[in-house]
């Protein structure tokens, strides 16, 4: 079990940094719903404004700080087996 948690803590990890503005950590979480959100506003932002773009950007750099820093119990506690989809 012990190492279950930890590869789904390092693939969220990994989804958040290298592609976190697509959602891809959420898709990879679970939180469908968070995900789409996230890459439609970042599509949108992308095609049109930029601004909603850069929103995306930096909550998914906070996700990932946090994903990276949160320890492996309390990660599987708090998205996996409590399914927070944010923060």
């Amino acid at each position: 079990m012990k190492g279950a948690v930890k590869s789904k803590k390092m693939g969220a990890v990994l989804l958040a940094f290298f592609f976190g503005v697509l959602g891809a950590h959420k898709f990879y979480l679970g939180y469908h719903k968070q995900g789409i959100c996230m890459l439609v506003l970042f599509i949108f932002g992308y095609v049109f404004l930029g601004l909603p773009s850069m929103v995306i950007a930096m909550i998914a750099l906070v996700e990932f700080v946090i994903y990276l820093l949160k320890p492996a119990t309390e990660f599987e506690r708090d998205y996996v087996l409590e399914s927070r989809p944010w923060f």
